[in-house]
């Protein structure tokens, strides 16, 4: 792909996914297939390849700096909720959130919104809802991420697969310090990337707005 390359997580995947089409496209060479059924599973198998590739591409990009109070945006997706919302599993109080879903389509690596020390790290296993579901963020297999800045404020970064995605891969651990934009793990074949932070914290996206992780400012934290 040019102006990308493949995420190592993909690798694996992608040598399944190779393996299995190439066996589809001899076994139907083999059984005697027309020439017509041929060419269309020949066709069906390299768009399946296709696809598979893509899930795992990452673009080749120039990731501007940022500063101590900036959020700036762990996914490639849309914004579906900008709210003010209990957060019980680290903070246990109200908190500015923002959603960024990933479609099939996004690229699904997830990068740290902001510079600063893993503070607290979890996974959990679930269900498999699709992204948008209001009960996703509880009940589907998420991992949660919280970051402590430089000045002292906790955000927390949530990984929360969909009906498609079967693992999250997370990278970060309790102690490590970690910059802005610097990868965080991947969600295999996409979902949704959730954020908390302090309620007054101002928000600098809007809803339904397309963002580009590593690049998008979605807020500013106070000094």
């Amino acid at each position: 792909m040019r102006g990308y390359s493949i995420h190592k997580e993909g690798r694996g995947s992608i040598a399944w996914v190779s393996c299995l089409l190439i066996l589809v496209g001899l076994l139907s060479v083999l059984s005697g297939s027309s020439l017509r059924g041929t060419w269309l599973a020949f066709t069906a198998c390299f768009l399946v390849w296709a696809a598979v590739l893509s899930f795992f591409r990452i673009p080749k990009r120039e990731y501007p700096e940022a500063d101590s109070c900036s959020v700036i945006s762990p996914a490639d997706g849309t914004i579906v909720d900008i709210s003010e919302t209990e957060e019980l599993e680290y903070f246990g109080t109200v908190c500015t959130k923002i959603s960024v879903f990933m479609s099939p389509t996004n690229v699904h690596v997830n990068r740290y919104p902001v510079s600063g020390e893993v503070v607290y790290c979890r996974y959990h296993p679930g269900r498999f809802l699709v992204a948008w579901h209001e009960k996703s963020s509880k009940w589907n297999e998420h991992n949660t991420v919280v970051l402590r800045t430089e000045n002292g404020t906790e955000v927390l970064v949530r990984q929360i697969a969909g009906a498609i995605a079967r693992r999250i891969v997370s990278y970060a651990e309790v102690g490590l310090q970690v910059k802005a934009v610097e990868e965080l793990g991947f969600i295999k074949f996409g979902s949704r990337v959730d954020l908390f932070f302090p309620v007054g914290t101002r928000v600098c996206v809007e809803m339904n707005q397309k963002v580009k992780g590593g690049m998008s400012l979605l807020a500013q934290l106070s000094e």
